[in-house]
């Protein structure tokens, strides 16, 4: 129904910046909240941010607030991720998730992934 493709992975150093994106195609009507999940080697896939459809509402995990700011653009069915301040810690592959609900944190939709490595 819906596929989501991730894009602006890539190799950065600690302390600098990222935005990733990712966009929908397909029946796209049917997204509501948008967000970004990471996993690291060996980990769980971990939820990074969340945002609703009007952007009024948003989450992020404790270990990147301040420094991430997810957003979106219904009109280009896109969301974003802006990545700041980056630590060795944010490495992982990004994944791009999409909701039917309007309760964050529920997704039906899962792009394939980005990987993200900060190196010093």
């Amino acid at each position: 129904q819906v596929q989501l493709v991730e894009s602006g992975g890539g190799l950065v150093q600690v302390g600098g910046s990222l935005r990733l994106s990712c966009a929908a195609s397909g029946r796209t009507l049917s997204i509501y909240t948008m967000g970004w999940f990471r996993q690291a080697p060996g980990k769980e896939r971990e939820s990074v941010a969340a945002v609703s459809w009007s952007g009024s509402s948003t989450y992020y995990t404790d270990s990147v607030k301040g420094r991430f700011g997810i957003s979106r653009d219904n009109a280009k069915k896109a969301v974003y991720l802006q990545m700041n301040s980056l630590k060795p810690e944010d490495t992982a592959v990004y994944y791009c998730a999409a909701g039917r609900t309007a309760t964050l944190g529920e997704y039906n939709y899962w792009g394939q992934g980005t990987q993200v490595t900060v190196s010093s």
